[in-house]
């Protein structure tokens, strides 16, 4: 089992169902925990009877709302061992951070260029007192190397390594009127997403399955486009 966090204040709630719509397609078992303030995911992943805490089923995705930990998570189920392939963690809060230090496999930092996204979400990460190695993920219009240098500028003098890979997603590309729209309809579509924005999901998944070829990947993204 593979622990990845996600962490940052910006909207992760659809980049991550969209990594595990590719690796539940590639046979994987994944559960999203939202550990996130708003939790947005009790908003926009369908269930039939929402409680305080509970776990749905999403097109094969599990998804958990409303714990605190993963030992909770564990006794909602009844176990001691959870049993997922990959569990990707949706993390806005430095608590979270400090209490699942435990086993994670990668730092995801995900994060657009307004000064809130960045300045909050470096604001989690400077009250972690321990080593931090994380890989940006980068939503922005014009993916400049300002960008890149002011978010570097903001991270001095806290205990975070940027790993030399950055990931870019585009903004105001169409994406965003797709995402909405599978919200309405409560359907994972990939059909109208922007090239961009599939080769970056892509190269995330490629990261977290450790492969060599992305090309089984693409096959599986170029499947899930032919559905619905």
């Amino acid at each position: 089992m593979k622990l990845i966090r996600f962490i940052g204040i910006y909207d992760k709630t659809d980049l991550l169902i969209n990594i595990a719509k590719i690796l539940t397609e590639m046979s994987k078992k994944v559960l999203i925990i939202d550990f996130t303030v708003n939790q947005k995911a009790r908003y926009i992943v369908p269930t039939i009877e929402p409680t305080i805490s509970y776990i749905t089923s999403y097109e094969d995705i599990d998804v958990a709302v409303g714990f605190q930990s993963i030992e909770q998570i564990k006794g909602y189920l009844g176990t001691t061992k959870l049993a997922y392939d990959y569990i990707l963690m949706d993390i806005d809060m430095a608590e979270r951070i400090k209490e699942t230090q435990e086993g994670i496999s990668r730092n995801y930092f995900v994060t657009s260029f307004d000064v809130y996204s960045l300045k909050k979400g470096i604001e989690i990460l400077s009250e972690i007192k321990e080593h931090i190695t994380l890989t940006k993920v980068l939503f922005s219009k014009g993916m400049l190397k300002e960008e890149d240098d002011y978010l570097n500028y903001l991270s001095l003098g806290y205990k975070i390594e940027w790993n030399e890979t950055r990931i870019y997603f585009p903004i105001e590309n169409g994406d965003l009127s797709v995402l909405y729209e599978n919200q309405r309809v409560q359907k994972i579509k990939f059909r109208r997403l922007s090239s961009e924005y599939k080769d970056s999901l892509i190269f995330i998944v490629q990261q977290i399955l450790e492969e060599k070829s992305e090309v089984s990947i693409r096959r599986v993204v170029r499947n899930i486009e032919k559905t619905f």
